[in-house]
């Protein structure tokens, strides 16, 4: 009886160690888990403000390039009248038609606006560019016939 007694008191004693081991060890990983954890929420909020502040500059620097292209033709240094101007916007800002407005347009401009830190043609706005340096940019009609008279005076 007395070796049933030892193994019983050494399995208890094994069981008891093993679930203290768990135990400590459950309990090391949970701290180290909620240490991330805070960590992780910590960075993605900054990280959120981050980019919430990048939009927002961002956002204020096309709103304000898109303000200064509409604006150009009221500037000093615009060289054309801007009664002449025709705000396209994309892909190019202004046709510019010189001489209009005394009734004698001379010439056609293609103009693109550009302003900021970064002041370089997108692919399309050098493709059109380079098409136009080519010549290939032509004059067409469209006309569509009118409708046949009703009989109403107008």
């Amino acid at each position: 009886m007395d070796t049933a007694l030892v193994i019983a008191a050494a399995v208890l004693a094994a069981f008891a160690i093993i679930y203290l081991n768990y135990y400590v060890i459950r309990r090391r990983f949970e701290s180290r888990f909620r240490e991330w954890q805070v960590q992780e929420q910590a960075y993605w909020k900054s990280e959120v403000l981050r980019a919430s502040r990048q939009a927002v500059t961002q956002s204020r620097a096309v709103l304000g390039g898109k303000f200064t292209e509409q604006m150009v033709p009221f500037l000093p240094e615009f060289k054309y009248d801007p009664t002449e101007a025709r705000f396209i916007g994309s892909p190019i800002d202004f046709v510019v038609f010189p001489g209009l407005s005394a009734g004698d347009p001379r010439e056609v401009v293609i103009l693109e606006v550009k302003s900021g830190v970064n002041c370089q043609l997108t692919p399309s706005e050098r493709k059109i560019r380079q098409l136009i340096e080519d010549g290939m940019v032509r004059w067409e009609l469209v006309e569509r016939p009118c409708p046949p008279d009703s009989g109403n005076p107008v």
